[in-house]
C-alpha cells in the first residue's frame, strides 16, 4: 500500500504560508513582541511590593472584602515566596506571556464561538477542528511556530494561541446554546434586533460559561508558555529547562513551585469572577 505523503503536504503548505504571508507574520510579530516586552518592562519597573500590593487587592475585591482574605492571603503569601527565590524578573516575563496569549486567544476565540452558536454549518465545521487542536500533542505546535516566527517570543505566543484557543470557542458556544428559547422567544416578541439579543440576553446569560473558558484559555497558555522555553520564550519555563537538563532537581523545583503560584493565583481569580456572576451566586 503506498504511503500517503502527508508530511510533504504539510511541508508544502507551511511553505507556502512562509513566502505568501511573510510581509503579514512579519508585522504581527513586532506588534506581539512589542506588547509583550512592553507588559513585561512596565511590570519590571514597577516596586515589587506594589505589584503584590495590587495582585492582592484585586483578589480580595474579586471575591469580596468579607471572604476574600484567603485569597488575598495565599497570593500575598505566594509571591513573597516567588520574590524570595530571586524569581521574580521570570515570574513577571511568564504573567505578560501568559495575559498577552490569553487576550489574543480570547479576541479571535469569543467571536468564533459566538459565530459557530448563531450557524449550525459553521458549528458543524468547526468542532471537529477544535478536537483536532486539543488532541494534537502539544510539542508539535512549535514546529510551525518556529518555521513561521524563527525562535523567541512570538513564535512562543504564536504556539500558545492555537493551542490555548479551543475552550474559549468551545465555552462560548455552548453558552449561548444553553440560554433558554423562552427567553429568545421574549426578547423577539418585543422586537429586539438580532445585535440586541447577542449583547442584551444571550451573552450576559452565556457569561458564567464563558468565564470557565477563560480560565480554562488562562490554563492551557501557562502551561504552553512553559513548553515554549523550548524554542526561546524566556521566562520560569527557561528556568525549568535548565535543570533539568543539568539534573538540578532543586532549581527545577524552585522554578516549578513558582510556575503553581502563578497558576494558582491566575485559577482562583478567574474562578472567584466566574462565582460573582453566576446567577444566584455569591463569592
Amino acid at each position: 500500500m503506498p504511503k500517503i505523503p502527508l508530511a510533504h503536504w504539510v511541508d508544502a503548505s507551511v511553505s507556502w504560508a512562509e513566502h505568501a504571508l511573510g510581509p503579514l507574520f512579519s508585522v504581527i510579530a513586532g506588534v506581539v513582541t512589542a506588547a509583550v516586552n512592553g507588559l513585561d518592562g512596565f511590570l519590571l519597573m514597577l516596586p515589587w511590593w506594589l505589584v503584590m500590593i495590587v495582585a492582592v487587592g484585586i483578589g480580595w475585591a474579586a471575591a469580596g472584602w468579607q471572604k476574600g482574605w484567603k485569597l488575598a492571603l495565599g497570593s500575598a503569601i505566594g509571591l513573597l515566596l516567588v520574590f524570595n527565590l530571586g524569581l521574580w524578573s521570570d515570574f513577571l516575563l511568564t504573567l505578560s506571556l501568559v495575559l498577552i496569549a490569553t487576550l489574543l486567544s480570547l479576541l479571535v476565540g469569543i467571536p468564533l464561538g459566538i459565530w459557530s452558536a448563531a450557524n449550525a454549518r459553521v458549528h458543524a465545521a468547526i468542532f471537529p477542528i477544535l478536537d483536532f487542536m486539543q488532541t494534537m500533542p502539544s510539542f508539535v505546535y512549535l514546529l510551525p511556530a518556529m518555521a513561521f516566527f524563527g525562535i523567541g517570543v512570538m513564535p512562543a505566543v504564536f504556539a500558545t494561541v492555537i493551542f490555548a484557543m479551543p475552550p474559549a470557542i468551545r465555552l462560548t458556544d455552548l453558552g449561548i446554546r444553553q440560554v433558554p428559547g423562552g427567553l429568545i422567544e421574549a426578547g423577539e416578541a418585543f422586537g429586539a434586533s438580532r445585535g440586541q439579543m447577542l449583547t442584551k440576553v444571550q451573552l450576559p446569560l452565556a457569561l458564567p460559561t464563558m468565564m470557565a473558558g477563560v480560565n480554562q484559555t488562562i490554563m492551557l497558555s501557562l502551561s504552553m508558555v512553559v513548553i515554549a522555553s523550548l524554542i526561546g520564550a524566556g521566562g520560569l519555563g527557561d528556568g525549568v529547562n535548565r535543570a533539568l537538563g543539568q539534573l538540578n532537581t532543586g532549581s527545577g523545583f524552585e522554578y516549578g513551585v513558582s510556575v503553581v503560584v502563578l497558576a494558582m493565583i491566575l485559577d482562583r481569580l478567574t474562578a472567584t469572577f466566574a462565582k460573582r456572576r453566576t446567577p444566584g451566586r455569591t463569592a
